[in-house]
């Protein structure tokens, strides 16, 4: 991050609100030079994915939002892994019931193409004006194509129904493994068709060796940390699909825990 950023724990609202008191504190040697320190904005995931897939609490995201309100700053929203239907809603702020004054989108966006965009409301919207910022990843003719067809299939198919169903369907799914693997696995956590298994501290494999087990099966998953298994599947995914990652999933659980047992 740049110069004055600051980090708070996730989801902890108590926390936010010392870091903001403290933020609008200016230094001494900050204020014989003439300058003023302030809260400028408050950037957040809507759910946290390289974190754990942990999603924000509605209190929390209520309180960034009341936050940014009273001191003039913007509240932005990172919406690369959540946004584009991932959530089961099409942004994953919409599932916190808070309007961002700026969030960013890129990957699904283009559909595998590479493309970044933001967008903003309000003041923040009349910051940059034409050629002011570039970007890699911006508006070119083939990146602009690629989000214009992904556009285009969200308007004429229900993405976000299969998305919800689907996602149900997942998280029921492995909470009944979970429950047959109650020392391999703990919580079931995230939205949508953006999942996340807890691997136990006693499990005796870290998430990252778990996605390699289900990888021999067939199956490919990412670790979100060192005990998180992500389940990032196609938004137009199946019935029949989901069943079957789930078998081999347990099946990669099951000769994990069977070589565990009969190590010496």
């Amino acid at each position: 991050m740049v110069r004055g950023f600051r980090y708070t724990p996730y989801n902890d609202v108590d926390a936010l609100k010392r870091l903001v008191e403290e933020i609008n504190e200016t230094p001494e040697e900050d204020a014989k030079a003439g300058r003023k320190r302030g809260l400028a904005a408050i950037m957040l995931e809507p759910l946290q994915g390289e974190g754990g897939i942990r999603p924000g609490t509605l209190e929390f995201f209520a309180t960034a939002r009341k936050l940014c309100d009273e001191n003039g700053a913007l509240l932005i929203c990172d919406e690369v892994q959540v946004g584009m239907g991932r959530s089961g809603t099409l942004w994953g702020h919409q599932q916190l019931n808070i309007e961002p004054d700026v969030f960013t989108s890129a990957k699904a966006l283009g559909g595998g193409v590479p493309i970044g965009a933001m967008m903003a409301r309000g003041a923040a919207a009349d910051v940059f004006g034409p050629g002011d910022h570039a970007s890699t990843y911006g508006g070119n003719p083939l990146a602009c194509a690629a989000g214009l067809a992904v556009a285009e299939y969200f308007s004429e198919h229900d993405v976000l129904s299969n998305v919800q169903e689907r996602g149900q369907q997942l998280s029921a799914g492995l909470e009944k493994i979970a429950t047959r693997y109650p020392s391999v696995l703990g919580e079931v956590r995230g939205w949508g068709l953006l999942k996340g298994v807890v691997i136990k501290e006693d499990a005796g494999c870290t998430a990252a060796e778990l996605v390699g087990d289900a990888m021999k099966e067939g199956l490919l998953l990412v670790a979100a940390g060192p005990s998180v298994v992500r389940f990032v599947p196609p938004l137009i995914v199946n019935n029949e699909e989901i069943d079957e990652a789930l078998v081999r999933f347990e099946k990669a659980i099951e000769k994990r825990v069977a070589s565990t047992s009969s190590s010496p």
